[in-house]
């Protein structure tokens, strides 16, 4: 959230509508400017038929821009690439993913107040959301929580990812569109 909003406000609203899940401390989301699936899936550390299903099936969609046919390109917002990170980190724990799409639409609900601050618990078959030291020392004492992601460790996990992926992309362009986009150029 800006330094201008309050809220309850429109803008909180539209950002809610939009699907965002993270609002604290990012950019605003940005109609124009996204990330080529090739990219947001590089970031993320899954496969591109990872990022595909996810968008198809509901878990994980782009919220710049979702595919409107054949040869349409979804575009990611960061926000995405980190929700596609935490997803895939989840996973890599053993969690289902029917469990994930659970916290996925959880943090949905709640909205976020401080990012950094938040962490994903988990009992090896539920998520927890705790954005408190003291919400964690309580799911741990209960004898519930097993492992923990820090979503802020992440979140600068994926931009580091994405500065090099845009310094590489830039100088030899990875996918088959911009390959063949360069062909025609030249």
């Amino acid at each position: 959230m800006s330094g201008n909003d309050t809220p309850g406000t429109e803008s909180d609203v539209t950002r809610y509508d939009l699907g965002l899940l993270f609002t604290d401390g990012l950019p605003e989301h940005d109609e124009q400017n996204g990330y080529r699936g090739t990219v947001a899936a590089r970031a993320a550390g899954i496969s591109y038929r990872q990022l595909d299903y996810w968008a198809r099936t509901e878990l994980v969609q782009p919220t710049i821009r979702g595919a409107a046919g054949s040869g349409s390109q979804r575009l990611y917002g960061f926000r995405d690439i980190l929700v596609l990170k935490l997803v895939k980190r989840l996973l890599d724990t053993g969690i289902s993913l029917q469990q994930i799409r659970t916290a996925v639409n959880q943090l949905r609900e709640s909205g976020v107040s401080d990012l950094a601050q938040t962490t994903l618990m988990s009992d090896g078959a539920s998520v927890y959301l705790c954005t408190s030291d003291d919400e964690v020392i309580d799911l741990v004492s209960r004898g519930q929580g097993v492992f923990g992601i820090a979503v802020g460790k992440v979140l600068r996990e994926v931009e580091s990812s994405l500065v090099e992926l845009d310094a590489t992309a830039a100088a030899d362009p990875s996918d088959e569109l911009a390959a063949r986009r360069a062909s025609r150029a030249s």
